[in-house]
């Protein structure tokens, strides 16, 4: 009986599995730091992510992959801040968010992405310099955040992540640090989880993208764990900084279209 033998390995075959380890190694890495960038802020990786990953698997891709990550990275900051959730609110923000997001899913593909990004970019800045204008708003009603969730549903089905225009909400509202970080992380499941379902209605839900997924959640999770410990020693004033910070660069990011 003649031994079988072995197919032999092509370069090209190689090349291609040595580009596949560099490129899930760039998101691990970029998913570890900006997902400890999420747990200190309370958000902001998704949307750095967003133009990272895009860059790496393309925009059809990159937008299903962006939110099985936030789906690991919002699950363990809601776990790690879990004691100081205001259910309240999670409650109305669900209630508007995910129908809205079901529908921005579905309509994914067609979404003018360009033009949105931008006007979404000069209402970040606009926020920051509100903040400035206006150190002490007044405080939205509780059942605002029913169109809140509406709004942020839509906009993350469509754009991947506006994890930034949620925050001066749930700041102005009073919320800081881990009753913060933890809520949002909530409301942001509730969008993600139904994002999830409409992209797999839209046959985005490819083999590729739940590779993708599982082999950048590990990353995601350490980066969260981490962000959780410096979070815990910010002072209120620096957190509320580090915040307005991270809008402008969001804000930034987004006009430019990068």
């Amino acid at each position: 009986m003649r031994p079988l033998r072995s197919v032999p390995i092509k370069w090209d075959d190689r090349a291609v599995s040595a580009h596949l380890v560099w490129v899930l190694l760039a998101a691990s890495v970029a998913a570890f730091a900006l997902a400890g960038l999420s747990a200190v802020a309370g958000f902001g990786g998704g949307v750095v992510l967003l133009p990272i990953f895009t860059a790496l698997f393309g925009l059809r891709v990159a937008v299903p992959v962006l939110t099985l990550a936030q789906l690991s990275s919002n699950g363990s900051r809601a776990w790690l801040n879990r004691e100081e959730i205001r259910w309240r609110i999670v409650a109305r923000f669900a209630v508007g968010a995910v129908p809205l997001a079901v529908a921005g899913g579905l309509i994914f593909a067609a979404a003018p992405l360009g033009v949105l990004k931008r006007v979404l970019g000069l209402f970040l800045i606009g926020v920051v310099v509100w903040r400035r204008w206006d150190p002490q708003p007044r405080p939205p009603r509780l059942g605002s955040f029913v169109g809140i969730g509406a709004a942020s549903g839509f906009g993350s089905a469509v754009l991947g992540s506006v994890g930034p225009i949620t925050a001066p909400f749930f700041l102005a509202y009073g919320l800081v640090r881990g009753a913060y970080i933890g809520t949002e992380a909530v409301c942001a499941l509730s969008m993600h989880g139904a994002k999830i379902a409409a992209y797999g209605g839209g046959q985005l839900l490819s083999l590729r993208v739940l590779l993708l997924g599982a082999a950048i959640t590990p990353a995601t999770l350490a980066g969260a764990w981490s962000g959780k410990r410096i979070a815990d020693r910010l002072s209120d004033a620096a957190f509320a900084r580090l915040v307005e910070a991270a809008l402008l660069v969001a804000g930034v990011v987004f006009v430019l279209g990068v």
